[in-house]
Protein backbone atom coordinates (compact mmCIF):
# COMPACT_ATOMS: atom_id res chain seq x y z
CA UNK A 1 0.00 0.00 0.00
CA UNK A 2 1.25 3.49 -1.44
CA UNK A 3 1.83 6.12 2.03
CA UNK A 4 0.33 8.88 1.68
CA UNK A 5 2.28 12.48 1.72
CA UNK A 6 0.59 14.35 4.35
CA UNK A 7 0.85 18.20 4.12
CA UNK A 8 3.26 20.27 5.71
CA UNK A 9 1.33 22.19 8.14
CA UNK A 10 1.48 22.79 11.92
CA UNK A 11 -0.69 19.96 13.66
CA UNK A 12 -3.21 22.09 15.73
CA UNK A 13 -3.89 19.00 18.06
CA UNK A 14 -1.97 19.68 20.66
CA UNK A 15 -0.98 16.01 21.95
CA UNK A 16 -0.51 14.85 18.06
CA UNK A 17 1.78 17.59 17.85
CA UNK A 18 4.12 16.56 20.64
CA UNK A 19 3.93 13.10 19.58
CA UNK A 20 4.85 14.13 16.25
CA UNK A 21 7.47 16.21 17.36
CA UNK A 22 8.88 13.42 19.55
CA UNK A 23 9.13 10.67 16.94
CA UNK A 24 10.69 13.39 14.48
CA UNK A 25 13.51 14.50 16.81
CA UNK A 26 14.38 10.88 16.98
CA UNK A 27 14.26 10.26 13.66
CA UNK A 28 16.01 13.15 12.87
CA UNK A 29 18.88 12.23 15.47
CA UNK A 30 19.19 9.10 14.54
CA UNK A 31 20.24 9.99 10.84
CA UNK A 32 22.39 12.87 11.70
CA UNK A 33 24.40 9.75 13.65
CA UNK A 34 24.26 7.59 10.60
CA UNK A 35 25.29 10.45 8.62
CA UNK A 36 28.67 11.36 10.82
CA UNK A 37 29.16 7.79 10.65
CA UNK A 38 29.00 6.83 7.14
CA UNK A 39 30.48 9.54 5.80
CA UNK A 40 32.70 10.78 8.47
CA UNK A 41 31.27 14.25 8.89
CA UNK A 42 31.25 16.54 11.80
CA UNK A 43 27.72 17.29 12.85
CA UNK A 44 25.78 19.09 15.60
CA UNK A 45 22.04 19.47 15.71
CA UNK A 46 20.47 21.98 18.54
CA UNK A 47 16.73 21.59 18.70
CA UNK A 48 14.06 23.36 21.10
CA UNK A 49 10.57 22.25 21.69
CA UNK A 50 7.63 24.44 21.93
CA UNK A 51 7.96 24.51 25.23
CA UNK A 52 11.34 25.53 25.27
CA UNK A 53 13.14 22.25 25.92
CA UNK A 54 16.62 22.13 24.59
CA UNK A 55 17.74 18.54 22.82
CA UNK A 56 21.01 18.32 20.75
CA UNK A 57 23.31 15.99 19.46
CA UNK A 58 26.64 16.31 18.42
CA UNK A 59 29.27 14.05 16.59
CA UNK A 60 32.08 15.09 18.77
CA UNK A 61 32.59 18.33 20.96
CA UNK A 62 29.12 20.48 20.46
CA UNK A 63 31.21 23.39 22.29
CA UNK A 64 34.23 22.93 19.28
CA UNK A 65 31.52 22.04 16.37
CA UNK A 66 29.76 25.59 17.45
CA UNK A 67 33.27 27.40 17.37
CA UNK A 68 34.14 25.87 14.10
CA UNK A 69 30.80 27.17 12.38
CA UNK A 70 31.53 30.87 14.43
CA UNK A 71 34.90 30.55 13.03
CA UNK A 72 33.91 29.87 10.07
CA UNK A 73 31.07 32.25 9.74
CA UNK A 74 33.10 35.29 10.24
CA UNK A 75 35.65 34.32 7.92
CA UNK A 76 33.40 34.04 5.49
CA UNK A 77 31.74 37.19 5.92
CA UNK A 78 35.03 39.23 6.46
CA UNK A 79 36.19 37.79 2.96
CA UNK A 80 32.33 38.91 1.98
CA UNK A 81 33.18 41.91 3.22
CA UNK A 82 36.62 42.12 1.97
CA UNK A 83 34.68 41.24 -1.89
CA UNK A 84 32.10 44.02 -1.68
CA UNK A 85 35.00 46.40 -0.44
CA UNK A 86 36.98 45.67 -3.51
CA UNK A 87 34.15 45.61 -5.72
CA UNK A 88 32.71 48.79 -4.60
CA UNK A 89 36.96 50.43 -5.12
CA UNK A 90 37.11 48.72 -8.43
CA UNK A 91 33.58 50.52 -9.20
CA UNK A 92 34.83 53.55 -7.77
CA UNK A 93 38.17 54.01 -9.49
CA UNK A 94 36.06 52.97 -12.83
CA UNK A 95 33.35 55.42 -12.19
CA UNK A 96 36.24 58.26 -12.03
CA UNK A 97 38.29 57.08 -14.96
CA UNK A 98 34.95 56.84 -16.68
CA UNK A 99 34.22 60.87 -15.60
CA UNK A 100 38.63 61.61 -16.38
CA UNK A 101 37.97 60.19 -19.95
CA UNK A 102 34.62 62.38 -20.83
CA UNK A 103 36.46 65.57 -19.18
CA UNK A 104 39.57 65.14 -21.20
CA UNK A 105 37.19 64.01 -24.36
CA UNK A 106 35.80 67.53 -23.85
CA UNK A 107 38.83 69.25 -23.34
CA UNK A 108 40.40 68.11 -26.79
CA UNK A 109 36.83 69.07 -28.75
CA UNK A 110 37.73 72.82 -27.16
CA UNK A 111 40.96 72.77 -28.30
CA UNK A 112 39.90 72.08 -31.50
CA UNK A 113 37.41 74.93 -31.32
CA UNK A 114 34.20 72.63 -30.70
CA UNK A 115 31.63 72.89 -27.42
CA UNK A 116 32.88 76.33 -26.73
CA UNK A 117 29.36 77.00 -25.70
CA UNK A 118 28.86 76.25 -22.06
CA UNK A 119 32.24 78.44 -21.57
CA UNK A 120 32.44 81.53 -19.67
CA UNK A 121 34.52 84.93 -20.90
CA UNK A 122 37.40 83.44 -18.28
CA UNK A 123 37.87 80.34 -19.54
CA UNK A 124 37.44 81.07 -23.31
CA UNK A 125 40.35 83.13 -22.36
CA UNK A 126 42.09 80.55 -20.44
CA UNK A 127 41.93 78.39 -23.30
CA UNK A 128 42.79 81.29 -25.68
CA UNK A 129 46.29 81.89 -23.60
CA UNK A 130 46.43 77.79 -23.77
CA UNK A 131 46.05 77.49 -27.59
CA UNK A 132 48.87 80.13 -28.33
CA UNK A 133 51.11 78.77 -25.69
CA UNK A 134 50.92 75.47 -27.71
CA UNK A 135 51.35 77.44 -31.32
CA UNK A 136 54.18 78.82 -29.29
CA UNK A 137 55.86 75.55 -28.23
CA UNK A 138 54.76 73.99 -32.01
CA UNK A 139 56.23 76.52 -33.66
CA UNK A 140 59.92 76.53 -31.49
CA UNK A 141 59.76 73.00 -32.49
CA UNK A 142 59.55 73.34 -35.58
CA UNK A 143 62.15 75.97 -35.92
CA UNK A 144 64.46 73.79 -34.15
CA UNK A 145 63.49 70.80 -36.79
CA UNK A 146 64.08 73.25 -39.81
CA UNK A 147 67.78 74.27 -38.30
CA UNK A 148 67.98 70.50 -37.41
CA UNK A 149 68.19 69.82 -41.25
CA UNK A 150 69.55 72.48 -42.72
CA UNK A 151 72.77 71.21 -40.67
CA UNK A 152 72.28 68.36 -41.22
CA UNK A 153 72.57 69.49 -44.91
CA UNK A 154 75.18 71.67 -44.99
CA UNK A 155 77.39 68.66 -43.67
CA UNK A 156 75.95 66.46 -46.52
CA UNK A 157 77.40 69.52 -49.09
CA UNK A 158 80.45 70.05 -47.07
CA UNK A 159 81.28 65.95 -47.81
CA UNK A 160 79.81 66.31 -51.13
CA UNK A 161 82.22 69.20 -52.43
CA UNK A 162 85.37 67.44 -50.48
CA UNK A 163 84.87 64.23 -52.32
CA UNK A 164 84.20 66.30 -55.63
CA UNK A 165 87.85 68.09 -55.05
CA UNK A 166 89.23 64.59 -54.29
CA UNK A 167 88.02 63.23 -57.56
CA UNK A 168 89.50 66.25 -59.30
CA UNK A 169 92.67 66.24 -57.98
CA UNK A 170 93.08 62.33 -59.27
CA UNK A 171 91.29 63.31 -62.53
CA UNK A 172 94.31 65.96 -62.96
CA UNK A 173 97.05 63.87 -61.91
CA UNK A 174 95.76 60.66 -64.41
CA UNK A 175 95.98 63.62 -67.23
CA UNK A 176 99.45 64.41 -66.15
CA UNK A 177 100.26 61.09 -65.88
CA UNK A 178 99.16 60.17 -69.32
CA UNK A 179 100.98 63.09 -70.98
CA UNK A 180 103.80 62.11 -69.46
CA UNK A 181 103.84 58.99 -71.20
CA UNK A 182 102.64 60.43 -74.33
CA UNK A 183 105.99 62.78 -74.63
CA UNK A 184 108.24 59.87 -73.23
CA UNK A 185 107.07 56.56 -74.16
CA UNK A 186 110.27 54.89 -73.32
CA UNK A 187 109.09 54.56 -69.61
CA UNK A 188 106.07 52.80 -70.79
CA UNK A 189 106.02 49.28 -70.94
CA UNK A 190 103.24 49.44 -73.56
CA UNK A 191 104.71 51.81 -76.12
CA UNK A 192 107.54 49.59 -77.38
CA UNK A 193 106.29 50.40 -81.10
CA UNK A 194 106.42 53.92 -80.60
CA UNK A 195 110.44 53.34 -79.74
CA UNK A 196 110.75 51.18 -82.58
CA UNK A 197 109.26 53.72 -84.78
CA UNK A 198 111.22 56.58 -82.90
CA UNK A 199 114.55 54.21 -83.45
CA UNK A 200 114.12 53.77 -87.37
CA UNK A 201 113.58 57.56 -87.73
CA UNK A 202 116.81 58.35 -85.64
CA UNK A 203 118.96 56.20 -88.34
CA UNK A 204 117.15 57.91 -91.22
CA UNK A 205 118.50 61.17 -89.61
CA UNK A 206 122.01 60.00 -88.84
CA UNK A 207 124.27 56.88 -88.73
CA UNK A 208 125.59 58.08 -85.45
CA UNK A 209 125.90 54.29 -83.30
CA UNK A 210 125.77 56.53 -80.01
CA UNK A 211 122.40 57.91 -80.99
CA UNK A 212 121.42 54.45 -82.24
CA UNK A 213 122.00 53.28 -78.09
CA UNK A 214 120.15 55.71 -77.33
CA UNK A 215 117.29 55.59 -78.82
CA UNK A 216 117.29 51.68 -78.17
Amino acid sequence: MVRQKIQINKIDNLTARQVTFSKRRRGLFKKAQELSVLCDAEIALIVFSATGKLFDFSSSSMTQVIKRYTTQTENSNNLGQQSLLVDQAEGTRQDLLNKELAKRKIELQQLQGEELEGLSLDDLMRLEKFVEGGLSRVGKFKDDKFLNEISILKAKESELMEENARLKHQAKRYEGMRTAVEVDPGNSAGSVSNSRSFALSAEDKTDSDTSLRLCL
